[in-house]
């Protein structure tokens, strides 16, 4: 299995961090420990004592990387205007936040390295289902130590997850309207850290990403690339961390991406 060389001390960070701060919180989180960042969007004290433990020990590790973390980015988005400076770490400490706060799977975490704002590995681990994804650039994506290559639902109709959520309501309505006949809209998992999975895995075809924050993204369109499949901004262009935009298509194989592209946006 080609891995980063890192992938050993990142892979047990990341159980480490489920075991100890994660799931002894997971259903037994006291109103205190959660609080909203903006409306809808929560914060609670795992997403906080994962990040530190998170950074402090990856900073232990690659002492020259910058830390890009989703909570500290809150703090301070400056931040991520420095992503494509050198080599940096970009941590989501809890995907999936509000399924956590409701006490129901998914979650995860994830971690990426990029260095100069481009996509070198990626680790996304699953604690419930203990299942931890890993990809390096130009190694492959990996599953609990197999391979993976993306190929689709193989449905009568291409299954896509739609995140319409952030979408102004005649956007909404218009991309379902779109979708009609030519999409089977399933449900999406409000976890990222799920949904790339799925889509690499055979569950979905397509994803339809509002926002494309770095700690959401990093390691897994890094993971659907190297498992064949693709990922780009809604007009083609290329999804790049270190480039703002709002939107973006993920879809098991170059194919399912341009028919995606073609009912939804064109």
């Amino acid at each position: 299995m080609p891995m980063h060389r890192l992938y050993d001390p990142v892979a047990a960070l990341m159980r480490d961090v489920a075991r100890d701060i994660m799931m002894p919180r997971f259903r037994q989180l006291a109103s205190h420990e959660v609080s909203e960042k903006t409306p809808g969007d929560y914060v609670t004290i795992v997403d906080r004592e994962s990040e530190a433990r998170i950074e402090a020990e990856l900073a232990a590790l690659l002492p020259e990387a910058r830390i890009v973390g989703e909570e500290a980015a809150a703090e301070d988005p400056t931040i991520v205007s420095r992503i494509a400076e050198g080599p940096a770490w970009i941590i989501d400490p809890l995907d999936g936040t509000n399924n956590f706060t409701e006490g129901k799977a998914p979650f995860a975490i994830m971690i990426g390295l990029t260095i100069d704002g481009v996509r070198e590995a990626g680790w996304i681990y699953d604690p419930v289902g203990n299942r931890m994804c890993h990809a390096v650039r130009g190694g492959g994506c990996w599953v609990d130590g197999g391979r993976v290559h993306s190929s689709g639902s193989r449905g009568a109709l291409p299954k896509a997850a739609i995140a319409t959520y952030f979408m102004p309501e005649a956007r909404q309505a218009d991309i379902r309207a779109r979708a009609e006949g030519k999409l089977e809209i399933v449900d999406i998992p409000r976890c990222a850290g799920e949904q790339y999975p799925r889509l690499f895995l055979g569950a979905n075809d397509i994803a339809l990403f509002e926002r494309t924050h770095p700690w959401d993204h990093a390691p897994g369109a890094l993971m659907l690339e190297e498992a064949g499949g693709k990922i780009a901004r809604n007009d083609g262009a290329p999804y790049r961390l270190d480039v703002p935009g709002t939107g973006a298509i993920a879809a098991a194989t170059p194919a399912l991406w341009d028919m995606a592209a073609e009912i939804l946006f064109e």
